[in-house]
């Protein structure tokens, strides 16, 4: 059954995302699974989690808020991302 988030495409590229992080954390060290990686994944869950939370309370302030959490979330994956790569090299 579909919802109806589904037919968002920022909500289709987050969930995408989020499946590749969750599957490129399986690969990181054992001694990061509770720092770095737990991080990630979270980051990475929140920004279509936050779009579907926006896409519940559709043109009001809420959603406004969830949206932004969202873009917040991405960021966070942007520089996590960026500093696994410098500490991996």
């Amino acid at each position: 059954m579909s919802q109806p988030h589904e037919s968002l495409v920022a909500w289709q590229r987050a969930d995408d995302l989020c499946v590749a992080i969750y599957e490129l954390t399986k690969c990181f060290p054992a001694n990061e699974q509770y720092r770095l990686t737990s991080q990630l994944r979270r980051a990475a869950f929140s920004v279509p989690a936050n779009i579907v939370e926006g896409y519940a309370f559709p043109r009001s302030p809420t959603s406004l808020r969830h949206l932004r959490i969202a873009i917040a979330s991405l960021a966070e994956v942007g520089y996590a991302l960026h500093f696994a790569k410098r500490v991996a090299t």
